[in-house]
């Protein structure tokens, strides 16, 4: 069927603008390397480079170094305290000491050679009182004929006390011990207050007592 002029030019304006769609196509797909890239997976999105990989085409000495944790503005606690960190850790390295020596003995020692084991982690006062009540009568004839022998540690549970002139730290501390003898051996593990004092650079220990002792 022949057409009309009218359709004639419509069919011909379709077809411009037609060509025109493809060539801006064919033009657009060679500026960009030919088919278009598709899309990346969900697993490439996410992936996260491992720890110490560099990035391609990035030389390692140009990547950003990573960046250490701020603490600016954090609290030192050690400024409220009458000690430094390490005045705190020859403190407790005395207490423990004191602890193991404290149940560390023999029947065979008299309270002279038992003191001296700990002459230079108690204070003379206090060790006057450990060596009396290690001499007491009753408790060192029953050492001597059951011949106990004993050895322990100490562990430290917490600082229940602080103090100032002079400077002084009580600990709460649990103290193992395991007497053997001609008796079936005995064990028991008792918390003590156990309190240190900072003298001339050194600690020592100036009491020792059963925690809550005295507390109703």
């Amino acid at each position: 069927m022949e057409l009309t002029p009218g359709r004639q030019r419509l069919v011909f304006v379709v077809i411009v603008l037609a060509l025109a769609a493809l060539g801006i196509y064919l033009i657009g797909t060679r500026e960009h390397g030919g088919t278009p890239a598709a899309a990346p997976s969900t697993s490439a999105r996410t992936a996260v480079p491992s720890a110490g990989a560099t990035t391609p085409g990035i030389p390692p000495s140009s990547l950003p170094a990573p960046t250490p944790v701020s603490t600016a503005g954090g609290a030192e606690i050690y400024q409220w305290l009458p000690f430094t960190p390490a005045e705190l850790t020859a403190a407790t390295q005395t207490t423990v000491a004191f602890a193991k020596d404290y149940v560390t003995w023999s029947y065979t020692e008299n309270e002279a050679a038992y003191g001296a084991t700990m002459r230079s982690l108690v204070n003379a006062q206090e060790l006057t009182v450990i060596e009396e009540g290690y001499a007491t009568p009753g408790v060192a004839s029953q050492r001597t004929a059951d011949k106990q022998v004993s050895a322990g540690s100490g562990t430290i549970d917490s600082i229940t006390a602080l103090g100032r002139n002079p400077t002084s730290i009580t600990f709460l501390v649990t103290i193992n011990q395991q007497v053997s003898s001609t008796q079936p051996t005995a064990t028991s593990a008792d918390q003590y207050a156990v309190t240190v004092v900072s003298s001339g650079g050194t600690w020592q220990v100036n009491d020792i007592e059963l925690s809550g002792l005295g507390n109703s």
